[in-house]
């Protein structure tokens, strides 16, 4: 059965969808103003294999992610460079899907807008308002009136009275209660706007989440992911504007991946030590940064190095060289591999335990190769099914060992190939000296040579 740690219970949860088969799911996406960074990389990629893996088991799974696409930061990016912000959203919605395609992301069932779901949003202000949760100030901001909602606090285990004691009105705020929270801001001179009953203006960035996922999957679904610094405030404020709307209990299962972190610190925009996932794969294939992801368990934090992605190239290059040679077969089910890997996944998508299951399988071909028994092709036909659930093992065998990284030169496959012709003429004539030369040449060149009963073998490192 299937086990999910739930941040809003704080404890591993027997996952029971709402309707059997059937999982709806929403991710909070990107804010598309700058290209997305290592940190923005693991939760796509740790939802990626979410949604994979459950649809391995045969759920039907609705997958849903946002894109906000107007809010403080656009803005403000917008006017910097002196352009519509609609302009600085195209271009980055164009490159995230670029970085998203390049890291083997499946594309999501659904990608809403904020500025296509604004009669949503409205209606969804609307009706906090009507229903008292809500309120219209002078100045025409709307708030949320948090003291309204008495689960507030029930996500992030924050208690209100302390929160608001850390809190304080700006003399320039209309709202009641240091607690209160925007839901539709009033424009501003030389801002985008939208018509309201409220005058001309545009969303908070919370509502957009709750009026995107509602009209998307409906009042309460199975599912919802992010960061884990969207725990506080942004999904904590999802739940009461949701719940206060609809009547509902809003989500059943919260599910947050941990930060990516460089020299101890966070990674983010807003402390300058992150890198993009553009120069990321300047020297490092997309798999060997998925694999850096998935080697770790999701909500664990992952410190980001040169060195922990090379562990990785290293990894994926002995299951890359465990499947060269074997022809493609039809893998065969309910194997004590599948059986293995499916209970590491069960146990909260443990992708780490998983990737283990893996290696076995690895070090099982290897083994067949050396006794010849005919098991080569079947076993490499579960690896590399297993692999595609964590969105691994998507390569040729050959074109990855071959391939080196991204940033690799120097010889060609044909010079190579002439070299090998050449060291093996060298030994048929018992010229050792000069097997042993090419050898280290080729070695110089960051190719390494592999001596088998096939025939040599060779791959860059």
């Amino acid at each position: 059965m299937l086990q999910i740690y739930n941040n809003l219970t704080r404890q591993k949860e027997t996952f029971d969808p709402i309707e059997p088969g059937k999982i709806r799911m929403y991710v909070c996406g990107m804010t598309v103003y700058d290209y997305i960074h290592i940190g923005h990389a693991r939760m796509l990629v740790v939802f990626d294999v979410v949604v994979r893996y459950l649809r391995s088991r045969d759920f039907d799974v609705t997958y849903v992610r946002n894109i906000t696409d107007i809010d403080d930061k656009i803005i403000k990016r917008a006017n910097e460079n002196n352009e519509d912000f609609s302009q600085v959203t195209e271009r980055f919605i164009k490159a995230t899907h670029e970085d998203e395609q390049a890291l083997g992301l499946l594309k999501p069932d659904i990608e809403p807008r904020a500025t296509d779901s604004m009669p949503q949003i409205i209606d969804m202000i609307q009706s906090l308002i009507d229903k008292g949760y809500a309120y219209a100030s002078d100045n025409g901001d709307v708030y949320y009136d948090v003291s309204r909602f008495e689960g507030y606090g029930q996500l992030s285990g924050k208690d209100p009275k302390d929160l608001r004691a850390g809190e304080r009105v700006e003399v320039n705020e209309a709202k009641d209660d240091p607690l209160d929270f925007v839901l539709w801001k009033a424009a501003k001179p030389d801002e985008p706007f939208w018509d309201s009953p409220w005058g001309k203006g545009r969303p908070g960035w919370h509502i957009e989440c709750s009026a995107m996922s509602i009209d998307q999957l409906g009042p309460n679904f199975d599912i919802h992911g992010g960061g884990m610094d969207l725990q506080f405030p942004h999904h904590e404020n999802e739940i009461a504007q949701s719940e206060a709307c609809t009547g509902k209990h809003f989500v059943n299962y919260w599910m947050h991946n941990g930060f990516v972190r460089v020299n101890e610190e966070k990674m983010s925009k807003s402390l300058g030590n992150f890198f993009t996932v553009r120069d990321v794969l300047k020297e490092y294939r997309p798999e060997e940064v998925r694999y850096f992801i998935v080697n770790s368990h999701y909500r664990s934090p992952l410190n980001y190095s040169d060195e922990q992605l090379d562990n990785a190239r290293s990894a994926l290059t002995r299951l890359y060289t465990a499947l060269r040679g074997s022809a493609d077969a039809k893998a065969p089910s309910d194997t004590e591999y599948e059986t293995r890997f499916n209970e590491a996944m069960d146990d909260d998508f443990n992708t780490a335990e998983a990737l283990a299951v893996l290696f076995d399988l690895a070090r099982d071909i290897n083994k067949a190769k050396e006794e010849g028994n005919g098991a080569v092709d079947e076993l490499g036909a579960i690896l590399k099914s297993l692999g595609n659930v964590l969105g691994l093992l998507q390569d040729d065998p050959e074109f990855y060992l071959k391939g080196g990284s991204a940033a690799s030169g120097g010889l060609s496959d044909n010079d190579i190939d002439a070299l090998i012709q050449a060291r093996m003429t060298a030994r048929n004539n018992k010229d050792w000296a000069e097997s042993d030369r090419i050898r280290d040449e080729l070695k110089a060149q960051g190719v390494v040579l592999e001596d088998g009963a096939q025939g040599t073998t060779w791959r860059r490192e």
